[in-house]
């Protein structure tokens, strides 16, 4: 990991890459030779992290409580963190970046590229100590397409497997996903997908136990007693609002490399809260740092920030008046400053975003996808902040709302954590600025982006940090159908420029797609990008053998605490 100070981040050039028996609490316990770890050991912790048992428990703060922690349901970058850490996929992601093999031993693709086979480890368990078969990942790949379980992430992972569309009709067992054997997995695809491998490696395809959640229906993933996993880690104690404890996996094949006892995820939500918490040693990380605290915190040994592929932006509920109209989006688009909210408001934590699609994401020849957008120029030029009013004002009067006369007030809802309220106040000040009255809504985080999937707004703060570097990652949000598409933005030639992205076998026409895309969405401002993500959090220098990626995770699986 590398640390590094404010100053330079806008110099920084990212580089990515990328079923037996149910569980109860008494099976996991069993088999596991940690078994489950009490309160007072977790909170007895001094500030090394090692319990009055001498265990060695890390304590950190990545988040609240998670919405979900169910791997077919998740699109949050906390509920992944865990995910992370309590399951593994056929394929992981190394400290490089690189696809590295996890419940897959070996893959190989075929020829024509339209075939991969996955053969696993020998002798693969879960938590709770039953085997784990091929069949387990053919199980949760369908599961994931059932149209009964509405994974937001469905069709970006598999919708490029044979048979995906008829399986997420209700017929599952059209998807081309079979074991050939206990230990092999072949999956079909439609057309060849280059980046297969990484998708192969997201949370969304873990496995899950089918005699577990068919047990407990959508509850198996909310109680530490059904939650059965495969990954270095299993959910020992989950007390909302306080804490999510996960023990070592002695069942997991890599365990003797596993050197923490446990992780303690602190379900704090108010930053002030997590930064006494570090400040007292309570916590050894904490991802919610206050953002007053920033400058002073600048050049410390402890204080990190990284660049990640993701961008911070607004959904604006496309089915809802005015919001419809292109003209009034585009308004509220040019009339944001975003060189003052990313360099001012967010201290310079964060870049001001000119393109939706931001520095890391890689083009089908290896080059920046940034580089070749738009003819090489920025769609919004962030340093012409007056002249981009004029033009939203005349947009605005354009669509039948000089200065502001008609046009309805709104509402902006966001969540109360980092630079979001502010943001917020901000939007109300710009937006007036064309005559629009805003009321902004600070909604808690369990219930905000459950809120936003259900189109329950007006105007709604967004993000997204991505899973691979594949630009497909992050313009599939838009497509008409996708089920993180919360702005439910929909246009014909959007969706047919992706599909064309998806099926041709010319990596020049499949560029060309990806860039067609990106003009449409921009022109017809189906989202609002406002700033390009970095992640700033701090750590202890006691925690030793971590790292953070460029998709906004924190791996501590292999991770040691000194003395």
């Amino acid at each position: 990991m590398k640390k590094k100070v404010i100053a330079l981040l806008l110099a920084v050039t990212m580089v990515a890459g990328l079923t037996a028996c149910g569980g109860g609490a008494d099976s996991q316990s069993t088999d596991n030779a940690q078994g489950t770890e009490s309160s007072e050991n977790t909170e007895n912790a001094d500030a090394a992290g090692t319990t009055a048992t001498g265990e060695k428990i890390l304590s950190v703060q990545v988040g609240p409580d998670p919405e979900t922690i169910d791997p077919a349901l998740n699109s949050a970058v906390d509920g992944g963190n865990m995910l992370l850490h309590s399951f593994e996929c056929l394929l992981t992601v190394d400290e490089e970046g690189k696809l590295a093999p996890g419940q897959a031993e070996t893959w190989e693709t075929s020829e024509d590229g339209l075939t991969w086979t996955f053969h696993l480890r020998d002798g693969l368990k879960w938590s709770d100590g039953s085997d784990l078969t091929a069949n387990d990942f053919v199980y949760s790949w369908k599961r994931v397409c059932d149209p009964m379980v509405a994974a937001p992430y469905a069709e970006t992972v598999l919708g490029m497997v044979a048979g995906f569309s008829e399986a997420t009709a209700g017929n599952l067992d059209a998807l081309q996903v079979e074991a050939t054997d206990d230990k092999t997995l072949v999956v079909t695809l439609t057309s060849p997908c280059s980046y297969f491998g990484s998708l192969a490696a997201f949370a969304t395809l873990s496995p899950v136990q089918q005699a577990t959640v068919e047990a407990n229906g959508d509850a198996w993933a909310t109680a530490a007693e059904t939650y059965i996993s495969n990954g270095p880690f299993y959910i020992s104690e989950w007390v909302p609002g306080s804490h999510i404890l996960m023990s070592k996996n002695t069942n997991y094949w890599n365990a003797d490399a596993i050197k923490l006892d446990g992780i303690k995820w602190n379900l704090i939500e108010d930053a002030n809260a997590s930064y006494s918490a570090y400040q007292t040693g309570e916590v050894l990380m904490i991802k919610d740092v206050p953002t007053e605290e920033i400058p002073s915190l600048s050049g410390s040994s402890d204080f990190y920030v990284d660049p990640i592929i993701g961008t911070y932006y607004l959904s604006l509920n496309t089915q809802r008046e005015p919001f419809t109209d292109a003209r009034v989006r585009k308004a509220l688009s040019l009339a944001i400053d975003r060189e003052y909210v990313a360099n001012t408001l967010m201290q310079g934590t964060y870049s001001p975003a000119s393109n939706f699609m931001g520095p890391g994401w890689v083009d089908t020849d290896g080059s920046q996808f940034i580089d070749s957008a738009n003819g090489g120029q920025p769609y919004i030029d962030t340093t012409t902040y007056e002249e981009n009013l004029e033009e939203a004002k005349q947009l605005l009067a354009d669509a039948g709302y000089p200065d502001g006369e008609g046009f309805p007030s709104i509402t902006y809802s966001t969540n109360d954590t980092g630079y979001h309220k502010v943001v917020a106040e901000y939007l109300q000040e710009a937006w007036a600025q064309l005559g629009i009255d805003c009321k902004v809504d600070i909604v808690e985080w369990a219930s905000f982006t459950p809120m936003r999937r259900n189109g329950d707004y007006d105007a709604s703060r967004n993000g997204w940090v991505g899973d691979y570097s594949d630009p497909s990652n992050m313009l599939d949000l838009l497509y008409s159908t996708n089920g993180n598409n919360d702005g439910k933005f929909s246009n014909a030639e959007y969706d047919a420029a992706m599909e064309v992205s998806r099926t041709t076998l010319d990596a020049a026409e499949r560029s060309t797609a990806l860039h067609t895309a990106e003009d449409i969405l921009m022109e017809e401002a189906g989202c609002v990008p406002v700033a390009y993500y970095n992640d700033f959090w701090l750590q202890s220098d006691k925690i030793t053998g971590s790292w953070h990626s460029p998709y906004g995770y924190w791996y501590f699986m292999y991770a040691d605490i000194a003395e």
